[in-house]
C-alpha cells in the first residue's frame, strides 16, 4: 500500500443495549498522516483498548502491520458502544483495507469477538443477541468457536474461528450445537411428606401461573417445597427457550439447562440490592434476577427481610412483565415474566402460632413484620398457605410422597384445558375480569356463595377476581368445564383465611 494512498473498508456488527442490538458499521480509513490508531463513535474504555489488542493480534497472526494513520469510526456515532466484541470486526476491517484477506471470505458477515494478544478469538457475552441480529439482517455470524449450546435459529449460517490466522484460508468451523442438561441435584416432591396442603397449593400455582406465599416457622420445609416447583412445570417451548436463553446469554451464564428446556429458578438473598434484583449497574446495563427468572420461577425466601426499596422496585416487572432501565442517552428493556413464589416466617422469631415453641415477639414487632407481607407484592399473591412443622416420625418416611412426574402430568393437563379455552397461562394475570367470570360458568349457587363470601370478608372487586382465577385453575385440575361450589370453597381457603385482603 502506497504511503500517500487512502484506503477504506467496512464490516457490519452490533452494539448491545440490554437484550436488544443496534446495527453498527465498523468503518476504517488508512492513509497518510502521523502513525497511530484513533477510534471515534462514542466508544467506552473497553472499545478504546481494542487499538492495542487488535494490533498485537494482527501481528501474532502473521499479518503485516506497517505504521499508518488509522481512523476507525463506529457508525452511527450517536450510539454508545461498549465491550470487547468490536475487536474482531475492527481487525477484519483492517485486513480488508490492507488487502490481506479475500473479501469473499467475510462477505455479508456480522462479526463479533474479543481478541487475545496472541491472536486467539474469545467469545463475548450476549452472543445469542448477535445471532438473532444476524438472522434478522440475513447475514452470516462469525464468532469464537466456543459458542456452544445456543438454541438453533432457523436460516442462520454460523461460522466460528479459534484464531485470527484462520481468516487467511477461511478455515471456519461450525459451532457445537449438541445440548445436554448439566448434571445437578434432582429435586422431587416424593421427598416431601406431611405437607399435602402445601403441595396442593403449589400444584394449583403451577397449573395457573399464580403467585404463592408460604408462611411457617423455621424448619417447616418452605424452601424445600419452593425449590421443587420447577420439577412440575412444563418444559420451555421453542420460543420460550430463545427468549430465556437470550437473557442468560447477555448475563454470561451457562445456557445448557435453558436450551434443554429447563425453566430457570432464581433465589436471590434478601440482602440483594435493587440493581441486582431488577437490573442496572454502571456502564453496560445488566439483567437482574427478575429477568433471569423470565419464563421461570423467582423465589423470595424470607420475604419480610427484603428492604422496602427492593420490594417497591418489583412493582413494575410484576405488573408489566418487563423492566425498563433508563440511563442518560440510553434505555434498556428486559423481559421479566416470572412466577413469584415467596416464603416467610410469621414473625421475627418465627414461632408465632407454633404449639411446640413459644413466640418471643411483642405485638408491635409482629404487626410491623406482617405489614411487609401485605405490601407491594400483595397483588401478585393469589395463594397463601400456612406450612407447619412435620412430625419427626413423618420425616423418616421421606421418599414416599407423590412424585413430581405425577403432579407434572396433572399440571400439564390443566394447562392444556386452559389452552383449549383460548387462554394462555401467564403469571401476569392479564385477563380481564369479564373474561375470568365468563370462563368460570358460575351456577346460581356459586354466584351466591362468592357474593356471601365477599360480604362476610369485605373482599374488594380485585380480591373476588383473584379467587375466581384460582377457582378456574382448580376446576381445570379436576377436568371440569365449569367452576363448582367446591372449587370456589377451596379457592377461598387460600385467600380469606389469611387476612391479606
Amino acid at each position: 500500500m502506497s504511503a500517500s494512498k487512502t484506503v477504506r473498508a467496512s464490516v457490519p456488527t452490533c452494539a448491545l443495549h440490554g437484550v436488544q442490538t443496534v446495527p453498527v458499521t465498523v468503518e476504517i480509513e488508512i492513509g497518510p498522516g502521523l502513525p497511530g490508531w484513533h477510534i471515534v463513535g462514542m466508544p467506552d474504555a473497553a472499545v478504546q483498548e481494542a487499538r492495542l489488542r487488535v494490533r498485537s493480534a494482527v501481528r501474532a497472526a502473521g499479518f503485516d502491520m506497517p505504521s499508518s494513520h488509522v481512523v476507525i469510526n463506529l457508525a452511527p456515532a450517536c450510539v454508545r458502544k461498549s465491550g470487547s466484541g468490536f475487536d474482531l470486526p475492527i481487525a477484519i476491517a483492517y485486513l480488508l483495507a490492507t488487502r490481506q484477506i479475500n473479501p469473499s471470505f467475510v462477505e455479508e458477515t456480522l462479526a463479533v469477538g474479543e481478541l487475545a494478544l496472541d491472536g486467539a478469538v474469545r467469545r463475548v457475552d450476549g452472543l445469542l443477541a448477535y445471532a438473532i441480529a444476524a438472522q434478522r439482517d440475513r447475514l452470516r455470524l462469525l464468532s469464537a468457536s466456543d459458542a456452544t449450546c445456543m438454541p438453533r435459529l432457523t436460516g442462520l449460517d454460523h461460522a466460528c474461528i479459534d484464531h485470527l490466522a484462520q481468516l487467511r484460508s477461511a478455515s471456519f468451523t461450525s459451532p457445537d450445537t449438541s445440548v445436554a442438561a448439566p448434571d445437578g441435584e434432582r429435586l422431587d416432591y416424593r421427598d416431601v411428606v406431611g405437607q399435602q396442603f402445601a403441595v396442593r397449593a403449589l400444584t394449583i400455582a403451577a397449573a395457573g401461573g399464580h403467585g404463592a406465599l408460604l408462611i411457617g416457622p423455621p424448619g417447616a420445609g418452605k424452601s424445600m417445597l419452593a425449590k421443587r416447583l420447577p420439577s412440575i412445570l412444563p418444559s420451555l417451548d421453542e420460543d420460550e427457550r430463545i427468549e430465556t436463553a437470550l437473557i442468560h446469554s447477555v448475563a454470561g451464564l451457562d445456557l445448557r439447562a435453558i436450551t434443554a428446556g429447563v425453566r430457570p429458578f432464581r433465589a436471590p438473598h434478601h440482602s440483594a440490592t435493587v440493581a441486582s434484583l431488577v437490573g442496572g449497574g454502571s456502564g453496560n446495563v445488566r439483567p437482574g434476577e427478575v429477568s433471569l427468572a423470565h419464563n421461570g420461577v423467582l423465589f423470595l425466601d424470607e420475604l419480610a427481610e427484603f428492604s422496602n426499596s427492593s420490594l417497591q422496585a418489583l412493582r413494575q416487572p410484576i405488573e408489566d412483565g418487563e423492566v425498563i432501565v433508563s440511563r442518560v442517552g440510553s434505555r434498556a428493556v428486559f423481559p421479566a415474566r416470572f412466577q413469584l413464589i415467596a416464603a416467610s416466617n410469621p414473625c421475627p422469631c418465627g414461632y408465632l402460632g407454633d404449639v411446640d415453641h413459644g413466640c418471643r415477639c411483642s405485638e408491635h414487632q409482629v404487626n410491623h413484620y406482617q405489614a411487609k407481607l401485605g405490601g407491594p407484592l400483595k397483588d401478585r399473591i393469589d395463594l397463601i398457605c400456612e406450612v407447619s412443622r412435620v412430625d419427626p416420625a413423618r420425616v423418616l418416611q421421606s421418599g414416599q410422597g407423590v412424585t413430581s412426574a405425577r403432579i407434572a402430568d396433572e399440571v400439564l393437563a390443566a394447562r392444556e384445558r386452559a389452552k383449549w379455552r383460548g387462554e394462555r397461562v401467564s403469571s401476569l394475570g392479564n385477563v380481564t375480569p369479564y373474561e375470568v367470570i365468563e370462563s368460570c360458568g358460575l351456577t346460581p349457587s356459586g354466584r351466591k356463595l362468592i357474593e356471601d363470601m365477599a360480604r362476610k370478608h369485605f373482599l374488594s372487586g380485585r380480591g373476588i377476581v383473584r379467587i375466581l382465577r384460582v377457582a378456574r385453575t382448580i376446576a381445570d385440575l379436576d377436568d371440569s368445564e365449569v367452576v363448582c361450589d367446591e372449587h370456589l370453597l377451596e379457592s377461598c381457603m387460600y385467600r380469606v383465611d389469611n387476612n391479606l385482603e
